[in-house]
This record gives structure tokens, sequence and C-alpha cells, in this order.
């Protein structure tokens, strides 16, 4: 004769067991579908990407940007910023009124905590053609301004 408690236990496990498989089997049907559908969004998105991709080519080859092509070769370097200010022989708060911002932006571009931004490039690229002559001009225009402006 079997042991009771060795039944019991058998019995109990194979309940378990039962209960555990009808719990999980609307998570395995759950699981399925999400596979199912994150397969047919990637065979989508698949497709749409290699309709894009043309499009995209002709768009680039039609019409090149000319913001595109002004920032491509506008370069910014610390260093070089560092030693056009120190050519013109400017002080940082100087060269931030040429360029519109205040000393201590121009420290920290040339300490490289902060990069200038578009429109701030631009300006820092039409000052590098400038002598000290010019730019002590353009300052004193600057300061005259803002004299005009503050009575």
């Amino acid at each position: 004769m079997p042991n009771i408690a060795m039944v019991l236990k058998e019995e109990i496990s194979r309940l378990a067991r039962k209960e555990v498989r009808r719990q999980t089997q609307a998570l395995r049907k759950a699981s399925g579908q999400y596979r199912k559908d994150i397969a047919g969004m990637k065979r989508r998105l698949f497709d749409l990407q290699r309709k894009v991709n043309p499009l995209q080519k002709q768009v680039l080859k039609s019409t090149p940007s000319p913001a595109a092509t002004a920032d491509s070769s506008v370069r910014f370097t610390a260093k070089g910023l560092r030693s056009q200010r120190q050519r013109l022989g400017l002080s940082a708060a100087d060269y931030g009124k040429l360029v519109g911002v205040t000393g201590q932006t121009i420290y920290s571009w040339e300490h490289e905590t902060a990069r200038p931004r578009k429109g701030q490039l631009a300006r820092i690229a039409s000052l590098r053609h400038l002598g000290k002559r010019e730019a002590l001009a353009q300052l004193q225009q600057l300061t005259r301004r803002t004299r005009k402006k503050s009575r």
C-alpha cells in the first residue's frame, strides 16, 4: 500500500501544475499575438523604408539646401576663436560685443564648455576677414549706438 503522504504530495503537485498551466495559457496566447503583431509591424516598417529611401535620394539630389552648404563650410574650434581674438587684440568682452554675445560666453567657447549656435557661427565667420583697424571701427560704432540708445 502506497504511503498516504506520497499520494497526497503527488496529487497536490498535479493540481498545482494544472492550475499553473491554466493561468499561463492566457499569457501565452497574448504573447504569441504580440509576436505576430510585432512581426507585422517590422514588415510594414521595412516596406515603408524601402519606399522612402529612393525618395530621399531624389530630394537630396534635386535641391541642395543653401543653409546646409553654408553651415558645412563654417567650422568652429576653440583654439581658432582664441587666436582670432588675440590677433585682433581684443578682450573677450569686446569680441563678444562684435559677435553679439557677452564676454563670459566668449570665455566659455574658448574653454570648450559651450559651443556657439548657427547664427553665432555665421557672425564669427564674418569676423574672420577683419583686420585690427576694421574690428576697432566696428566696435566703436557699436559702442556709439549703445550710448545713443541709453540716452
